[in-house]
């Protein structure tokens, strides 16, 4: 199926008390090109993600973006170092004592101790447990990129398609005025020689040699026929499951080349003519693929 290089997913899941949140998002580009974007205390999940990517993707370039958040319901517990607090009091007591001072500890006198009272983390998971996690986050944010990428592609696919079989029509058109192309230019060739010699009688085995001569350099059957190969070619590219698009940038070169040799050896109004709207089509062919993946 043909994929589109541009496209955007998301998918999130908790781990250890926060949320994760992937989008991933891909536009064009001659290589697969990953850039993972993510806080700095998750780092090592990173060559994890950018090796999801690569098993799924193989061009474009790819940015991978990564927001953590604490989840609300996961604050964690409230600890107390009752020792500590035990021994300021046992300390307080004794300063009242020795000093004859008077007063007593309050809530806020205990709250101003530092690391009295400790927040406790939820308890991290395994780091093969987080793995997965993290594994079935990027691998469903993928999963809406290629759904994208792939509806897209289908619309490309049907385009291009149309443009190699409108091509395919002119290349019929063309094959018809090819023998009337030769014909006119042998005879103009013949008409043109005979002004330039100005003799009644011509040697006529060495004019038809002329002629065949050049009359068989206006001709663009070899060109037309590798044409027709290359929509063949075209054709199967399209309903090809890997990868095409370095292939199919390939072929258009390709009949670029042979359309511009068509035009450059054609002497006949109707075939440039035909070779004008064939590259137009190429053109816009041209564009089309540089999407495709």
């Amino acid at each position: 199926m043909v994929r589109s290089m541009t496209g955007f997913g998301q998918a999130s899941r908790s781990i250890a008390g926060y949320t994760v949140q992937i989008d991933v998002k891909s536009v064009n580009h001659r290589y697969c090109e990953v850039q993972v974007r993510m806080p700095r205390e998750w780092l090592k999940y990173e060559d994890l993600l950018k090796r999801a990517v690569q098993q799924e993707i193989k061009r474009g370039r790819i940015d991978v973006f990564v927001t953590v958040e604490k989840q609300t319901d996961a604050a964690g517990s409230m600890e107390i170092d009752w020792p500590l607090a035990d021994a300021y009091r046992q300390a307080a007591e004794q300063l009242k004592v020795r000093f004859g001072l008077e007063g007593s500890l309050t809530v806020q006198d205990f709250l101003r101790i530092p690391e009295l009272i400790t927040m406790q983390e939820t308890a991290a998971i395994p780091d093969e447990e987080a793995e997965q996690v993290w594994k079935a986050c990027i691998n469903d944010a993928l999963k809406q990129l290629i759904r994208m990428r792939e509806s897209e592609g289908g619309h490309l696919a049907a385009d291009t398609t149309q443009r190699v079989e409108t091509m395919a029509s002119l290349l019929e058109q063309a094959r018809i005025l090819c023998p009337q192309s030769v014909q006119e230019y042998a005879l103009k060739l013949r008409s043109r020689i005979q002004e330039l010699i100005q003799q009644p009688v011509i040697d006529e085995v060495r004019l038809a040699t002329e002629v065949a001569i050049f009359a068989d350099r206006a001709n663009v059957d070899e060109e037309l026929t590798r044409l027709q190969s290359h929509f063949q070619q075209c054709r199967q590219l399209l309903q090809s499951a890997e990868p095409i698009g370095r292939k199919f940038d390939f072929l258009v070169q390709e009949m670029n080349r042979e359309v511009n040799t068509i035009g450059s050896k054609a002497n006949h109004a109707g075939l440039t003519a035909l070779v004008v709207e064939m590259k137009a089509e190429l053109e816009k062919m041209r564009e089309q693929i540089q999407n495709i993946e």
